[in-house]
Parts: C-alpha cells; structure tokens; sequence
C-alpha cells in the first residue's frame, strides 16, 4: 500500500502539471515514497484538525514540487474550518488555475494544511527555524505535555544554494534546536543542468561544522533507511538534525529522468503514458486514486492523528487555567485583555529618539503578552529593541523560556525566522537598520504575502544617522517598503507617536508592521495647542492649523515634522494660513474613508509642500503633481548631522522658501 500510495502522489502529480502545462513533475516524482512514509509513520498531524496547536509542522522548502504537498493534503483528508476538503480532486485538476486553493508554489494564506509560503528558495528553511524555536519556546513556558512537536522540512540543492539557508543553518545549530529536521533531496539537478557546474561543497561536512547532526539516505526509494533516519531525529536531543536523501529527480520517466527537463516543464502526452506504464499504472487513466487509499491514509494518520491530538486535549483540560487561556489565544491570534495598559506617554520639552521611546512602550507591553518575543540582528543596543532582560530572559540553550533573542549578523534569516514564530501563534518582533531591510526583503514580502502580524522594527532611518555616511543612510527603503502590498509603514514623529505605532503595530492581527525610528533624538511636540498623538491611529492628522482654510499645507514624517512645525510658525508670523499634517503611515491613512482624508489635506488647498528625508517618488500623490517635495536625490555623505541637514536643505528656511514658491504659483 506504501507503494501504490506513493505512485498515486506521482501519477496525480504528473497529470495535474499535463493539464496544467506548467509545474514542477520531478521532485515530486523522486520524494513520494519518503513523503508517504512520514506522513503515515512519523508526522504527527490531525488531518480533521490542522489547526491542532501541538501538530507538528511539515514544510515543503522546495515549494516548485507543489503537487507533492497538494497531493498529501488530498490523499490524508485535511479539512478545511467547515468540514470541506482542503483540496479536492476537482481542486488538483484546477492545478495552477485563478481561484483554485492549488496555485503555483503552496501559500499558506490560501490553502488549509500548507503551514508556510514557498517558492522563493531558501524561505522554507528560513522559515522552520522560527518555527522550532517558537515550539522549544512553548514546550519550556508551558510543559512538554502542552507542546512537544517537530518540524519537518524538505529542502533541495537550490535552497541550500541560497544565502539565506547557512544563515538559518547557523543559527538552528548555534540554538540546538533538537526539534527541527531537514530532509535535503539531493538530485543534482537544477534548471541549468547538473549541480557540478556551481554545486560542489561537501554538505555534510558544511552542516557538522554548524552543529548538525546529519544521516545519508542512498536512495530515496528506501523506505527502512528513511525509518532509520526519522526514528534517530525522534532520539536526538541537543542537536537539529539533516537527513541527505539521494534521489533521481524524474524518477520512473524512461527519457527524463535525472535531466533538467523533467525540473520545471510538464512530461507531456507521451512521456507520461511511458512513465505510468513504468509505474505499472494505467496508461490511460487520469487523476486515479486506486479503491482502498483514501482508507490507507484514514487509518494511518488519520487514526493516529486523532488519538494524539485528544490526548493531548486530556492533559490540556487539566493544565493550570492561564495555560488553557494562553494557548487559547495564540491559537486564535488574541491579545489579553488590558494589554497595552501600562502604555508611556512622554512629557513635552526633552529629546527622545523615536527608537528610545518605542523600547519603552514595548517594554511596558511586554510582560502583559507572555509570548511577545524580540530579536534583533546583533543590534539590540544600538536598535533599542532589546527587553528587560531581569524580567524577558533570554531565548537559548538552557533557557528557552526567555523572551529576548540574540539572531546574530543575520538580517535575512532574522525576518524568515520571525516568520516561522508567526505561523506559530507568537508576536515576534525583529530588529536592524533601515537600510540592512534590503537583505531581509524576500522575508519581509512574504511576512506581508502571508498576513502575518511581524513587527519589522527598523531604525537609523535617514541621515540623521551622520558621519557613518551613504553606505549606512536609506535613502530609497522608505518608498521600497510603501511599495510593498499589506506592509503597514509607520515613521512616528516624537516620542508619544512612536507609542502609539508601537501599540498599533502589537495590536495588528493581519499583516505586518515595519516601525522606522530615529537614531537621533527629536522634541518630544508639547501637544497643548497641537493635535493628539492618537491621530496617527487614522495614518495622518492635522498637528498644526490655521484659523479658517490654509493656503498652504506642510507634510511631514518622522524627524521632519519638526521642521515643518518651525516652517509653521514663521508662516504665521507672515500671515500666512498654513496647516501642518502629520503622515506617519500613507498605508493607513489611504485606508481612511474619503471624507476624512479631504478634511485632513482639502482638494481646493493646491499649493502643498512634503518633506522627507528619503527618495521623493510617491510623494506626488499628496502633494500634487506641481507640489513641491524637499526630499533626497543621491545617497547622503559622512559627516555630523547637524552639517548634513544644511548642505541637504533639510532646513526650516528651505520648507517656508518652498511654501513661498507654491503660493507664488497657486496665486
């Protein structure tokens, strides 16, 4: 039954990738077998319950193999919130087409039993770190019999290929976590050819030397060798653990088989009627699922299955109450009740970096959500991320309760793990300069791909960073991230704004946030004749305003807002009716209804200046196409900041100068 249960998975895959004339037959063809037998033996999984808290997690790193995953989820009966499948027959069919929950590369958004996003390579891997670390977390804060699962991921030669995989190889052996399993199919074969042309290290040996324990597998088809590999990881304690399986990609294809054409292209009408004959499968017959093999996975995992997961709800039932309440809500996504109570507020007429101030509120948060966790890319001073640590502790061997967590000079793997704690109920939040998002950005798309509530914390975020120079000073992130579909961008302007960022950012449930802070310090704004702080809950607000209609409109972010303020006040002094508006976040402020973005920037009010010490592009759309924006046009230079704002305009004079040119113009 093993058998015939693999051949179905390829025999599905094959047809379902012909209909489509697209997809990925190889893989799938070569990992059916191992995948059968750790589905039905070792994966610890509910099918009639996939959001099982405690399930283990599969992750399919070498997303391109997509049947593979679509197959299983089908074959062992997941269901979706409602009792329907998760994936149908009808639903395979439909491989790759609009509205179908099987689409390219498996997205976890879409399609019940997908536990992550995949495709880009190297995400998967990435990913299951966060995910093993947020289990060691939750099996040491509330008892192994609550949480004890694994993570299991299949990866190829290209994710290993990827930076990305020796940053998150690093650090899974650097944090022994004995929870975490990856199965590397090494077929030698990439969409160029044969490996041998960029592919030769000695994996092995790379992953001993990162703190890895590592079994070979001489061919995939050998399902007691698997048994032998699966049943040490189950054994191993301290270590996380490779299994090299060597596999023939396009396993049973006659003419393809171990060629880079049986990777990315479908076998064809002929291929595949060669190929099921090989599998002694009829050659005619399409999307066959042989009688009694919906019944061999029913009683593989499915019984077992079930038996874990009301085990497991046995001991939950008798757990401490605060344990049930907990799990109850990283379940659900939930935040306790009173949560952001013990928020700061800052008094008016100190200097406080934006980066200082969000510390402070995320502390002040933190202990009321036990599984709000931060780290940072060996920058939790310097990004002012860090924890209370006589309070938080910190995440590592030893103690895997602690709430900090040092992620090292790993900025792409710091986003993919935060990811994975995600996916895993947790409230991450992760921290870097502005700029280095550039390394984390495949991670923080698929964060915003897959709606999931990350707090990219993002700091030094202008040349306000000084005489480290252009090679430190973003310049385009800003507009790179806005650009970004479901990314919240937040730029606060003082201290108690950047409060309440911190609390939208903690209380958003879908989606991430990216908070970009100061390094140097601003005014804390005396808010007595301004507009309250809690105006940046609707993405923009006036701060400062005229009696009766402005002619002009100052706009600002972050630290700019200052100079805007003081353009304002100079303005008035004139007789000049200018407003100041506050637009820490374009994302949710277009999310505000018509009425109120007319009432904060009126369309009759044409003459309009923005400031910004970032890229200009996509500022017209709130100034106008003839409005004017002070913002950068190269890449900054090394020298103190107080020199730079002049030599960059960045000055009170230069935002009245331009106010004064758009009067001129609107007349």
């Amino acid at each position: 039954m093993e058998q015939l249960a693999a051949d179905t998975v390829r025999t599905l895959s094959i047809d379902a990738i012909d209909r489509a004339n697209s997809g990925h037959p190889g893989a799938a063809m070569a990992l059916a077998p191992l995948t059968v037998k750790l589905w039905q033996e070792y994966l610890r999984y509910d099918p009639s319950d996939p959001l099982w808290p405690n399930r283990d997690r599969f992750v399919l790193s070498a997303g391109h193999a997509s049947m593979l995953i679509y197959s299983m989820i089908h074959l062992s009966g997941i269901v979706r919130e409602d009792g329907t499948p998760a994936i149908s027959l009808d639903d395979i069919r439909n491989f790759r087409q609009l509205g179908s929950p099987t689409p390219g590369h498996p997205e976890s958004h879409l399609t019940v039993g997908v536990e992550t996003t995949t495709g880009p390579l190297g995400q998967g891997v990435g990913t299951s770190v966060g995910m093993a670390m947020a289990g060691l977390w939750k099996r040491a804060r509330y008892g192994q019999e609550i949480f004890d699962y694994d993570v299991y991921t299949i990866c190829g030669d290209g994710d290993l290929m990827e930076g990305v995989s020796q940053e998150a190889a690093s650090l899974a052996g650097h944090q022994e976590l004995s929870n975490l399993c990856w199965i590397y199919d090494s077929n030698r074969i990439t969409i160029d050819g044969n490996t041998d042309l960029t592919f030769t290290e000695n994996v092995e040996e790379r992953f001993l030397a990162s703190g890895w324990v590592v079994h070979q597998v001489a061919d995939a088809n050998d399902l007691d060798a698997i048994g032998q590999a699966l049943d040490a990881f189950r054994a191993e304690e301290s270590k996380p653990t490779m299994i090299i399986v060597h596999s023939h990609i396009g396993f049973g294809s006659p003419n393809k088989v171990d060629t880079a054409g049986v990777h990315g292209s479908p076998l064809g009408a002929e291929e595949t009627r060669l190929t099921k004959q090989s599998y002694g499968w009829p050659e005619d017959e399409h999307f066959l699922v042989p009688d009694g093999i919906y019944e061999f996975f029913s009683e593989g995992i499915g019984k077992r299955g079930r038996a874990l997961n009301e085990g497991w709800r046995e001991r939950l039932a008798v757990a401490p109450s605060e344990t049930r309440g907990d799990v109850e809500m990283i379940t659900t996504g939930e935040l306790p009740a009173g949560w952001s109570g013990d928020l700061p507020e800052f008094e008016a007429g100190t200097g406080m970096a934006t980066r200082k101030a969000a510390q402070k509120a995320l502390n002040a948060i933190s202990p009321r959500i036990p599984w709000l966790v931060s780290g940072s890319a060996d920058l939790t001073g310097s990004a002012s991320s860090g924890l209370d640590p006589e309070t938080a502790g910190t995440f590592e061997p030893g103690d895997r309760a602690g709430k900090g967590i040092h992620l090292g000079v790993r900025e792409h793997e710091s986003a993919a793990a935060s990811n994975g704690m995600a996916l895993s109920g947790m409230r991450p939040v992760w921290s870097t300069y502005l700029i280095f998002s550039d390394y984390a950005r495949p991670a923080i798309r698929l964060s915003a791909l897959m709606e999931l509530p990350v707090v990219h914390w993002l700091t030094h975020d202008s040349i306000g960073l000084g005489e480290d120079g252009p090679t430190h000073q973003p310049i385009e992130q800003l507009a790179s991230l806005r650009a970004m579909p479901g990314l919240d961008v937040i730029r606060p302007a003082d201290a108690n704004e950047t409060a309440v960022a911190v609390e939208q950012a903690v209380a958003k449930t879908t989606g991430p946030t990216a908070l970009v802070l100061t390094r140097q310090d601003v005014p804390v704004l005396d808010r007595t004749d301004l507009g309250p702080a809690t105006g940046l809950t609707r993405g923009g607000y006036v701060l400062a305003d005229s009696e009766g209609e402005p002619e002009v409109i100052l706009i600002g972010t972050g630290s700019e807002v200052e100079l805007a303020l003081e353009a304002h006040q100079t303005l008035s002094g004139e007789g000049v009716r200018s407003r100041v508006v506050s637009l820490p976040s374009w994302e949710i402020f277009d999310r505000q209804d018509e009425s109120y973005r007319d009432e904060v920037l009126p369309p009759s009010v044409r003459a309009r200046v923005a400031v910004e010490q970032a890229s200009p592009l996509g500022w017209e759309r709130y100034v106008g196409i003839e409005g004017e924006v002070i913002a950068m046009h190269g890449f900054g230079a090394s020298a103190p900041f107080s020199d730079l704002r002049v030599h960059f305009g960045f000055t009170p004079e230069a935002v009245v100068e331009a106010a004064r040119r758009q009067l001129n113009r609107t007349g």
